[in-house]
């Protein structure tokens, strides 16, 4: 692709060649429509990765690896819309610590310490995407003409 790049058509062909010849090595069977059963569980999962924080970014087919403590999860794309949530939901974590620490529920304070720096970690993903939103990246001026060697 990096010798290619100059010729996006080249890199194109090129990787459509390569689809077609691994589609050559692989079952006919593989290949085949997908019923109408098959397509509505592969929509519905995708209406199922719509949370009230974000949205689940893992793969089709694939299960919940964090039990749907989905602010722990490196696989939620928070929404900048529900920051005020996600702030609400780091709050409650924080008096939850505190009462158990103050309950001596000490196998519970270590589950809300996990879950609590996901939650300060996916407001700091938040606030890193509004900041490079809003960041003036200088390209600096061209210059024009031939410099001498």
């Amino acid at each position: 692709m990096g010798y290619n790049s100059i010729y996006p058509a080249n890199a194109i062909e090129a990787h459509r060649a390569f689809i077609a010849r691994r589609r050559a090595l692989r079952p006919a069977e593989e290949y085949q429509t997908p019923t109408a059963d098959e397509w509505d569980q592969f929509l519905g999962h995708f209406e199922k990765r719509k949370l009230s924080i974000g949205i689940c970014g893992r793969s089709f087919g694939t299960p919940c690896i964090h039990e749907h403590a989905c602010v722990r999860c490196s696989l939620l794309r928070p929404d900048p819309s529900q920051r005020d949530r996600l702030v609400e939901i780091r709050d409650n974590l924080v008096a939850r610590i505190t009462e158990a620490g103050q309950e001596g529920w000490l196998g519970e304070i270590e589950g809300l310490q996990v879950s609590l720096a996901g939650a300060e970690n996916k407001l700091a993903q938040l606030d890193a995407e509004v900041s490079r939103r809003h960041e003036v990246v200088q390209l600096g001026m061209p210059t024009l003409g031939m410099t001498p060697r």
